[in-house]
């Protein structure tokens, strides 16, 4: 029986086995590439040159150095600057600059603040330059974005030229400053204008604030929208802008344009910087 039994297993097996279907192979699923997302600061007709994003725990310095003491600063200002990180710090992925009321900390200053500046780490010459700030508010409280000249010790100001790119006074609180000054067109005469916003935004949201820097002509912009320019047929003395400048950010207290602090102004104050960044055209 047995010797019978194992052919008709085997055949049986084999019919079997032939008359399965041959299974589809499977496929090989390729990822789709994920797009490289456009980086925030990409600006069409632009291409970035230099920026800060105040990432991190330290301020980079090799971006940024240091006035430091309680002189007035010509304006007859109330604070010493300091490095300390009580008024210059990073926190958040944003540069916090800190003005404080500490009486008789510092030559018999009765605040403290901090002014940063780029000279002679990064100058530039034309371009756009652009910040996102928040801005400090209260009687006497003055903080500003802007330029100066590098050869302003060779010069001295405002020969080398100075541009501002913000300027505001807390006791206007729903006004920003644009001004450039030079050589017959400074102090209290330089050639600028004052644009309106909204009191409270200013002191609670970020907002844009950049130049646009050509050879012979300089717009201002709030979040993009041009409300200045000046060009250097317009400016009644020597168009100084043909040379490289310096960022300076800082937060004075007080001053013969502010004003001083009084009852009503509220210590610590704060500028909060979320970026610099400075773009020139192709």
């Amino acid at each position: 029986m047995k010797l019978f039994l194992l052919p008709t297993i085997s055949l049986i097996l084999t019919l079997t086995a032939c008359s399965l279907a041959t299974p589809e192979p499977t496929p090989t699923l390729v990822p789709t590439p994920v797009p490289t997302p456009t980086p925030e600061w990409e600006r069409p007709g632009w291409n970035l040159v230099w920026q800060d994003e105040f990432e991190g725990d330290e301020l980079n310095l090799q971006n940024w150095t240091f006035d430091i003491g309680g002189n007035g600063w010509g304006n007859q200002e109330w604070e010493a600057y300091t490095n300390r990180p009580e008024n210059v710090r990073l926190e958040d992925g944003m540069l916090v600059i800190e003005a404080r009321e500490e009486p008789e900390l510092i030559g018999g200053r009765n605040y403290s603040s901090a002014r940063l500046k780029t000279q002679g780490l990064q100058e530039f010459q034309y371009g756009r330059i652009e910040a996102r700030l928040k801005l400090p508010y209260g009687q006497g409280i003055w903080p500003a974005f802007w330029t100066l000249g590098n050869d302003i010790y060779k010069k001295a100001w405002p020969t080398a030229g100075e541009i501002d790119i913000l300027e505001f006074v807390g006791k206007e609180p729903g006004l920003i400053h644009a001004n450039v000054h030079g050589p017959g067109y400074s102090g209290a005469s330089p050639i600028g204008t004052s644009f309106p916003i909204p009191e409270e935004t200013l002191r609670n949201d970020f907002h844009t604030y950049a130049i646009e820097w050509e050879a012979d002509e300089i717009r201002w912009y709030f979040d993009d929208e041009q409300y200045f320019q000046v060009t250097s047929d317009q400016v009644p003395g020597e168009w100084v802008f043909d040379h490289p400048f310096f960022i300076i950010l800082n937060l004075a207290v007080g001053g013969r344009w502010p004003g001083y602090p009084d009852d009503t102004t509220v210590f610590p104050q704060f500028l909060l910087v979320d970026y610099v960044r400075v773009y020139q055209q192709p």
